[in-house]
């Protein structure tokens, strides 16, 4: 016997007639990617201050590496209650309130007084910044069909990079005409509209679409969500290679590179930024191409494979090999980004290997410890080079030569490697995609 569907509600605004995978589709996806691409620009734009918040609070590198790293703490604690709150209340709230929070604590970093009011806004950009990506790669899910997800999640990063470029070079010449308290004034407006735009256009899914509950109609309670992803053993692989490949792209993109390339070939700072830059220029085509091709194969383990072997090569030959030229150390820096981005086949994978259920927090956990890897890289070189700073100035702030800089990146390369070992380690899904 059939069953009436005349009583059924009926779309009523324009916003409830756009289908999967239209222009309204992408212009949602869109506008949460450009928050991940806000949320990477505050994650790389202490690497152009780094002189200027030295001197500012006088303190060296370690120091500085905490402050920077601040924005990553709160962040990774927030990701796996993120995860699953994106499947019960939604991307768009979310992204709004978080968006608002990061332009906040822009404002307040840019008008520190002190060392630990700096904290306080850095905390609060890492607070705020913690739901771009997630929010981009839940939307996507709901949008568009399983088949564009690893590109799309490839795609999301390669916005996020070209955030990371302007993060460079531009910043650097802005920094140095009108000072880093202005740039983050800037950033805190900008927060603020995007957040409002995305308030405004933003649906979590299309109109009908099945929601993410339980076959029994109830929603998964959050801690039991939370619980069955974090006793997967195979989400915890995964989100290991995945900050592995990330590490060397948030300690030398994000803070560290800029720094070392003026020590070792005496560039300035606008120019070394540029370069450093191209690291994420390498990520942002090489997240995409890499999500493409494993979603042309059917398999993302021998991509991640070949990818966490790339950059283990890189960096070895960048730490070992002292006096290359320039073009090979920039060459390096773009191959370190490019292969690195071939992470993002694993948020693909997650959605393969592990029950639908618990994927929102399964995705939170790999970002987590994506981000985390900045966290615990980024403080760390920064004591090894404090271990070996030989006591020169330039102003209020220590001055590192090139080899204490390779030295320390030896910590990057040891995490690099143990990632690659973890690599062969993964499980494929069953069936090819």
């Amino acid at each position: 016997m059939s069953v009436s569907n005349a009583g059924s509600k009926q779309p009523q605004s324009w916003f409830e007639r756009q289908p999967k995978g239209g222009f309204y589709a992408a212009l949602i996806w869109s506008l949460a990617a450009l928050s991940f691409g806000y949320a990477f620009f505050h994650r790389v734009a202490p690497s152009v201050m780094v002189t200027d918040l030295m001197t500012e609070f006088a303190i060296g590198g370690a120091m500085l590496g905490v402050l920077s790293a601040l924005y990553f703490y709160p962040y990774v604690l927030l990701q796996i209650p993120l995860g699953a709150l994106l499947e019960t209340v939604g991307a768009r709230i979310l992204l709004t309130l978080a968006l608002c929070t990061a332009g906040a604590g822009s404002l307040a970093f840019g008008f520190a007084d002190s060392l630990y009011m700096a904290y306080f806004g850095r905390i609060l950009i890492g607070v705020g910044c913690g739901v771009g990506f997630l929010g981009s790669l839940a939307l996507a899910a709901r949008w568009f069909p399983p088949s564009r997800f690893g590109f799309l999640a490839g795609l999301t990063m390669f916005i996020g990079m070209g955030s990371g470029i302007l993060a460079q070079g531009p910043l650097a010449l802005f920094v140095g005409n009108f000072g880093w308290r202005t740039s983050l004034f800037m950033l805190g407006g900008f927060g603020f509209v995007l957040a409002a735009v995305i308030f405004l256009l933003v649906r979590n899914q299309p109109f009908n679409a099945d929601s993410p509950v339980q076959p029994d109609g109830q929603r998964m309670p959050l801690l039991t969500l939370l619980k069955q992803a974090a006793l997967s053993l195979e989400i915890w692989k995964i989100a290991l290679v995945a900050a592995t490949m990330s590490g060397p792209m948030l300690v030398l993109g994000a803070l560290w590179g800029t720094p070392y390339m003026m020590q070792a070939y005496n560039l300035g700072r606008p120019e070394a930024a540029f370069l450093v830059s191209l690291l994420l220029l390498g990520w942002a085509i090489g997240a995409p191409t890499g999500g493409w091709l494993s979603d042309r194969l059917g398999k993302r383990r021998p991509i991640l494979i070949f990818g966490s072997a790339l950059v283990c090569l890189a960096l070895a030959l960048l730490i070992f090999l002292p006096g290359l030229p320039l073009a090979i150390s920039v060459g390096l820096f773009i191959l370190i980004g490019f292969a690195g981005g071939f992470m993002a086949c694993c948020f693909a994978l997650v959605r393969e290997v592990i029950p639908a259920r618990i994927v929102g927090g399964a995705i939170g956990i790999v970002n987590s410890l994506t981000v985390a890897s900045g966290a615990v890289l980024q403080p760390l070189v920064g004591w090894m080079l404090d271990i070996q700073w030989q006591g020169q100035m330039e102003g209020a702030a220590p001055v590192y030569i090139a080899s204490d800089y390779r030295t320390a990146f030896i910590l990057v390369l040891a995490s690099s490697l143990f990632g690659l070992y973890i690599c062969w380690r993964l499980k494929e899904p069953e069936k090819s995609l």
